[in-house]
């Protein structure tokens, strides 16, 4: 899991250098193989995971939104809006899933009160990303807002478990800084689409994005 790790992250500094480089063909085949290879460590920490029915089913769940966040990731590196679009409900099929599996863990009745005050921020994140695109994003708004919601509701939910859930604290850790890298690279993404087209928001997201993936495969293993 180790080796694989770090063959996202270095997949994910080719991917970069690609990008600067305007080498379109390599950036794609570099960001492929970083998102096998955080398919693979949680194909990996799925088998090393503990074997509560709860802690299988999240990690079950966290493995099949890792494999829908490389499909996106496949659809995102194409271009044209229907490919975005594409990649945008995949992603959004991948947070669900990590919704659900929190769900096993820790019950949805119980995020807001577990999460505390902490749920304010990815709330008032959510609700200023939205306020600051709106203007932008014309036909797209309803896809947005419904991503926009479910991504706040994923990192509400591993905060609450974070703080609640019956899992070894490491792996709360990494579920929440999992699900918190995730939300800033999305917001990165948004930057990109709507607003402003920057190499910092590439050079910002990418890792960040490949490093929330990580955590969350990560999040899955207990020994």
């Amino acid at each position: 899991m180790i080796a694989l790790s770090i063959a996202c992250m270095l997949a994910c500094a080719v991917a970069l250098g690609a990008e600067l480089r305007g080498a379109h063909r390599a950036r794609l085949v570099a960001k492929l193989a970083a998102s096998s290879a955080f398919v693979a460590v949680g194909a990996l920490a799925l088998r090393r995971g503990g074997d509560a029915p709860g802690q299988v089913a999240l990690a079950h769940a966290i493995v099949a939104g890792l494999v829908l966040g490389a499909i996106g990731d496949a659809c995102l590196a194409m271009p044209g809006k229907r490919w975005f679009l594409a990649g945008l409900f995949a992603f959004l099929l991948g947070h669900l899933a990590y919704v659900v599996g929190i769900a096993e863990v820790e019950p949805w009745q119980r995020w807001l009160g577990d999460a505390g005050w902490l749920a304010m921020a990815p709330i008032a994140a959510g609700l200023g990303a939205l306020a600051v695109l709106w203007p932008r994003l014309g036909s797209r708004r309803l896809p947005v807002i419904v991503y926009v919601v479910t991504i706040t509701v994923m990192v509400i939910a591993a905060v609450a478990a974070g703080r609640a859930a019956p899992l070894p604290a490491a792996n709360r850790c990494r579920l929440v800084a999992g699900a918190g890298a995730f939300f800033v690279s999305d917001l990165a993404v948004a930057r990109e689409r709507f607003l402003v087209r920057s190499v910092t928001n590439r050079l910002l997201g990418l890792p960040v994005y490949y490093a929330g993936q990580l955590l969350l495969a990560w999040s899955i293993a207990t020994s």
